[in-house]
């Protein structure tokens, strides 16, 4: 396998790319290439074809990272030959015949319900007033605000895509849980991941710990590069 330097960072529902950049500065300055996927987040099938987009353009292996929804994004388009290994970050890691959907059709007895507004024209948000506890608890006030002020509409479809074929089925993965997030519980987070067969690494944070503990999430993907034979 060629030296493994490429990252592909894919955000969730919700937000954008950007919030992606803490995560991008720690593995930048490693020596890494890193690549930001911006889904549209209205269909599952145009996210994976957003994501094959950036893929295409990689010369060499890469380590493709999800948050979030991305990480049923990634499950599927990670079957890319370009993809070496998958890094859920307090992710959906949904098996064949799953979706998002079907994931949070069950939650565990007890588990915060995120604030997740009637569909408007088939698309969601969540409530603004409510963002920062559900999604950005350890978020500074002002950069969660923003965030919540900033939201992307997510697509009912999207949470209704079906994944193919798993990812995680032939390919090494990595899982950061997120022990204090209140969006997906962490209990559904280890539950995905030890059927992933992912090695697992577990940190205090919110759903938005990708920013907040962008350093603790780097590590995660550098590890799964370094596994591979990637800069170390």
């Amino acid at each position: 396998m060629a030296t493994l330097r490429n990252i592909v960072l894919v955000h969730g529902g919700f937000v954008d790319g950007s919030g992606w950049q803490g995560v991008y500065d720690h593995l930048t300055a490693d020596g890494y290439r890193v690549s930001v996927v911006q889904n549209p987040t209205e269909s599952l099938a145009g996210d994976v074809a957003a994501t094959h987009h950036v893929l295409d353009t990689l010369d060499g292996p890469a380590v493709l990272v999800g948050h979030s929804y991305g990480g049923a994004v990634i499950t599927e388009a990670g079957n890319h030959p370009n993809v070496a290994a998958l890094a859920y970050i307090a992710a959906f890691a949904p098996d064949k015949g799953e979706s998002v959907s079907t994931l949070i059709a069950d939650p565990p007895p007890g588990a915060a319900v995120p604030p997740i507004l009637p569909p408007q024209n088939g698309f969601l948000l969540l409530d603004r007033d409510k963002f920062a506890a559900s999604f950005a608890a350890d978020v500074p006030e002002k950069q969660a605000a923003f965030m919540a002020d900033s939201q992307v509409p997510w697509g009912v479809e999207a949470l209704g895509g079906a994944v193919s074929e798993p990812a995680w089925q032939s390919k090494p993965s990595w899982y950061l849980v997120a022990t204090d997030d209140r969006m997906i519980p962490p209990a559904a987070q280890r539950g995905m991941s030890e059927r992933a067969r992912a090695i697992v690494t577990e940190t205090p944070g919110s759903h938005a710990v990708y920013v907040s503990r962008p350093a603790v999430v780097a590590a995660v993907i550098a590890q799964a590069a370094e596994s591979l034979g990637g800069r170390s």
